[in-house]
This record gives structure tokens, C-alpha cells and sequence, in this order.
């Protein structure tokens, strides 16, 4: 079973305190690689090889000092020694291997400091990354790949993103300059952002009948669409038995949205032309494509722009999706992604991961938008999904957005 991330922290720890005197390559490489493969669990022999022989281009036979085929290359020098040098000939050998064997990591080391080479690196480009042993522990994700991690490069919002965003900036800017009472104007755009999103995702029985709706059936000066905005919360509200039977058509597709979204009561929202123009050009633009966690997304805009007051009212507390990641991955996403992938298609063990993921309970004290919670679930769902395809492979396709663990009643 794979290590946890806390405890290969505390070997690093341990490693570096271990070989913090070390200085002569011929003495101590062989132990201090060995041991730094034994950071991750593994057995170095089990999986690389030192010294291992190679036909140069030049001619001369070389020397690889720990040799992974088609993972890792590894030169190592005594203390002091020069890492460009040192790196200068890792490559030497790497051109000189076949395609094949070519492995996507270079490391070079002195004892003292170690440099490592992801040739598969971000937006397809070299990554390089130099420190001193005693930073080992800070930097051992970049060594995942040896237990088996996948060290993954997270990019930023995507512009799909930050074009909604932008969007909702907009009319939150036309509403609140139009004194609509900031008390009640953060609920009034959860409940826009909601409709928005609602109207491409699938959520409503078909495509654009808020955009529609806006666009149709309110006049061009925006006056009477407070009032239109109005029946259409307290339609949503509605369960469909409960609703009166003279309701015009138009109204009667909306769905009955349950929890207390559009429940509480909130001032009449009056527009212009201009603000009525905000909401149909938000509305036009594809929310399907939008990912879920837009509300953090939204405040991560918000933050900066240059109204002070709009940056209070949204919140100043906002972490990007992409740090976001960051942290659940180590926390316990790595882990089941892994004991996902050793349990194969065993049913005994899909079940028991399955269970473990029911379980799980995750709590943000300080959610804000709740963007933790958010794409935590979206991880956890998907590797859901994941077991659940592996388990019923053998019958018909099943639809996974209709089948849910008790973790998420």
C-alpha cells in the first residue's frame, strides 16, 4: 500500500537529516539513492539499477549512476562539484540512449543540492528545479513519480471562466450603482448566477427559457422586469401541484428549485434599459461550459476591480481553483485516486472504496463561496463514477449523474 504524503514528508525529513555530512560520491551515492528510494516505500533495486553502462555517441562508454529505463537518470558528484557540469552529461547520456529507454526525469546531485529535470513539464516546456537537502521535504512532490503519484501541472480559471465572471461583475455593478439595497444584493445575484447557470446545464427541462423569458416577454426599458424577476422566484419556489392553474405557459416551465434559494423574500429590483441589456447579455453567454466552482471564480474578480465597496460586499477570502487542487490533492484526493488504481476491477476492493468515499465527511469552517467544497465533491464524484463504470462494466450503460453514495444526502 502507498505511503501517505505525511509520512513520506517525515522521511524526507529524516533522509536529509541523515545525509546532511555526506560528501564523496563513491562512498555514499549508492546508499544515499538507495535510501532516498526507500522515502516513497520502494526498493531501489526493484526498479533502477547503478552504473549502468552506456555506448556514447562519441564512441566512449559512459556510466549512468542510477539508471530507471524510461523514468529516471540520475548523475551524482561529490560535495562542491559543479551541477551544470554534472547535468551537461546526464543529457550526454540521455541523447545517447534509445527512444525508448529515454526517461522523462534528469537528477543531479552534490549531497549537498539537488536539481531535477521534468522533460514533460508545464505547457509541454522543461521544468527545472534546484534546492538544498535540508528543503527536501518541501520539495518531495516533485519525486512523486516514484511511488507512483502523478505529478500533474494545475493551470489557471480557465478564460471561459473568467469571461462569466466578468459578466456577473457587470450587473452587479449596474445593480448596485442603481441603489438597489446592498443588504439583499449578494442573495439577488446567488439567484441570477443560479438562473444562468440553470439555463445551459441542463438543470432546467431545456435550454435558454430564462434567457427567453427576459428577452420576449419584458419590455426594452427594463420596467417591468423586477416584476416579471418576481413571479419567477416564487414560481421556483413553488412545487408544480401548488401552483395556480391560471399561470401563463411561459411560467409553468420553469421547475420547482427545492432548499431555500429562492425561498426568502427580497426587494423589488427596479432596471433601465441598460441594466435589463446586463442581464440578457449574461444570459446569452454559455454557462454549460462554465465550470461549477464560478462563485469563487466570481470573487477572484471582484477582488480586483477598484470599488472598494464591491470588494466587501463580494468578500475578500478567495482561493483559486488551481490552489485549491493543490491542497486536496495531498490531503486525501492522491490517496484514493491510488487505492483506486490498485484496486483494478475488484469488486471486493471497488466496494470497500466505494464505502470509504460514503463516509467521508468534509468540513470548511470558513467556506465562504464554498469553493473548497465544491471541487472537493467534483473530485470525489468523478472517482465515484470512475467505480461505479468499473463495477457494472458488464451491463448496460449506466447513468452515472443518476447515482449517488449516501455521502452527498
Amino acid at each position: 500500500m502507498a505511503l501517505s504524503w505525511q509520512e513520506i514528508r517525515s522521511r524526507a525529513t529524516a533522509f536529509a537529516k541523515e545525509y546532511k555530512t555526506s560528501t564523496g560520491e563513491i562512498q555514499d551515492y549508492a546508499d544515499f539513492w538507495t535510501d532516498f528510494f526507500n522515502i516513497f516505500g520502494v526498493r531501489r533495486r526493484s526498479v533502477a539499477s547503478f552504473q549502468k553502462a552506456i555506448h556514447k555517441i562519441n564512441g566512449n562508454t559512459g556510466f549512468i549512476d542510477l539508471f530507471w529505463p524510461g523514468v529516471l537518470l540520475v548523475e551524482h558528484k561529490s560535495k562542491g562539484e559543479d551541477l551544470d557540469s554534472a547535468s551537461f552529461q546526464a543529457n550526454d547520456y540521455l541523447l545517447s540512449l534509445d527512444e525508448d529507454d529515454r526517461p522523462r526525469y534528469i537528477v543531479v546531485s552534490d549531497f549537498e543540492k539537488i536539481r531535477i529535470y521534468d522533460f514533460e513539464g508545464k505547457d509541454g516546456k522543461i521544468d527545472e528545479h534546484t534546492f538544498h537537502l535540508s528543503e527536501l521535504p518541501s520539495h518531495i512532490r516533485l519525486f512523486g513519480f516514484i511511488a507512483g503519484y502523478e505529478v500533474r501541472h494545475y493551470k489557471e480559471e480557465d478564460p471561459v471562466n473568467k469571461k462569466a465572471v466578468r459578466l456577473v461583475v457587470q450587473l452587479y455593478r449596474a445593480l448596485a450603482e442603481g441603489n438597489y439595497p446592498k443588504e439583499h444584493l449578494a442573495r439577488l445575484m446567488v439567484r441570477f448566477v443560479f438562473l444562468f447557470f440553470a439555463d445551459d446545464a441542463g438543470i432546467f427541462p431545456k435550454r435558454d427559457i430564462f434567457h427567453d423569458y427576459i428577452l420576449y416577454l419584458t419590455k426594452e426599458n427594463g420596467e417591468d422586469l423586477g416584476a416579471h424577476l418576481q413571479q419567477i422566484f416564487e414560481v421556483l419556489e413553488t412545487p408544480e401541484e401548488e401552483r395556480q392553474k391560471a399561470l401563463s405557459d411561459d411560467l409553468k416551465e420553469f421547475p420547482y428549485v427545492n432548499g431555500t434559494l429562492f425561498k426568502d423574500h427580497i426587494p423589488l429590483p427596479s432596471f433601465n434599459k441598460e441594466m435589463r441589456q446586463e442581464i440578457i447579455k449574461a444570459a446569452q453567454f454559455d454557462w454549460g461550459a462554465v465550470s461549477p466552482a464560478i462563485f469563487g471564480s466570481m470573487f477572484q474578480f471582484v477582488m480586483d476591480v477598484d470599488d472598494e465597496d464591491i470588494r466587501h460586499d463580494f468578500g475578500a477570502h478567495y482561493t483559486s481553483e488551481k490552489n485549491i487542487l493543490k491542497v486536496v490533492d495531498g490531503l486525501f484526493l492522491d490517496d484514493l485516486k491510488h487505492e483506486l488504481e490498485t484496486s483494478g476491477n475488484n469488486p471486493t476492493k471497488l466496494n470497500e472504496l466505494w464505502n470509504r468515499i460514503a463516509e467521508m465527511r468534509l468540513l470548511d469552517p470558513a467556506c465562504g463561496c464554498g469553493n473548497f467544497l465544491v471541487v472537493a465533491y467534483r473530485e470525489l464524484r468523478q472517482i465515484e463514477v470512475e467505480i461505479i463504470k468499473r463495477l457494472y462494466a458488464e451491463l448496460a450503460p449506466v447513468d452515472c449523474g443518476k447515482v449517488s453514495s449516501s455521502m452527498y444526502s
